[in-house]
């Protein structure tokens, strides 16, 4: 039992390891920071597309939706990272990390934003177009908002994920939170440092996975 605590869970080596892990937490708030806001905005453009009137806007937008969705997203930042210089653009780890994490997360967000926007029944539309606003004040100002409430537990949820995902990065050798507690390992020989990450992660994350709980209860009622 002791040499569990000494390899898993010792002190000394989490707090000189702190420091390092502090500065990847930096790097991986910065990611989060960017992709979200992103790939809320790509999943709200692939949710009107989808849901377009125009088979030719609508088609494509679904292939390309689906496309996304079925690539592992480890899978879509190697590529980024790795083959696009082959194509003449290379990207920094930064970018290749936004880049893919963006593609993929607009498609799962613009799945989710797709279902709310059809649980919001089309009467709406029309009785806010009779008021006199227009198209895109209808679905600013009444559409948006309902269909937001409708899937918000989903897009926490999705929100969640991509906070995770984030830990992808360390195979670009971007020095986020993960990349730093393994380099601290490497050094110190010993896993606390990762068993300090994870409890980083566990503190960012449990109070969006208790409200996730609270607003899924809220629904129900």
């Amino acid at each position: 039992m002791a040499s569990f605590v000494e390899q898993f869970f010792n002190i000394e080596i989490m707090i000189a390891a702190w420091p390092t892990l502090l500065q990847g937490l930096g790097v991986t708030l910065l990611l989060c920071v960017a992709v979200i806001p992103m790939g809320l905005a790509g999943g709200l453009f692939a949710a009107l597309a989808s849901t377009a009137k125009s088979k030719y806007i609508r088609w494509p937008t679904i292939a390309l939706v689906d496309f996304f969705r079925s690539i592992p997203p480890l899978v879509l930042l190697i590529f980024v990272y790795s083959a696009l210089p082959f194509a003449g653009l290379r990207l920094s780890p930064f970018t290749s990390v936004v880049t893919a994490f963006f593609l993929n997360n607009s498609a799962y967000y613009g799945e989710i934003l797709r279902a709310g926007l059809q649980s919001v029944g089309y009467g709406q539309t029309e009785a806010a177009r009779s008021t006199g606003l227009s198209a895109v004040q209808s679905l600013r100002y009444v559409v948006l908002p309902q269909a937001v409430r409708n899937v918000l537990p989903d897009l926490i949820s999705n929100t969640i994920e991509v906070i995770k995902l984030t830990s992808l990065a360390s195979v670009v050798s971007l020095a986020e939170i993960l990349y730093s507690a393994d380099m601290a390992r490497s050094v110190t020989y010993n896993a606390s440092p990762i068993v300090l990450a994870a409890g980083i992660y566990l503190l960012i994350l449990w109070p969006l996975v208790r409200l996730v709980s609270q607003f899924g209860k809220k629904l129900s009622v």
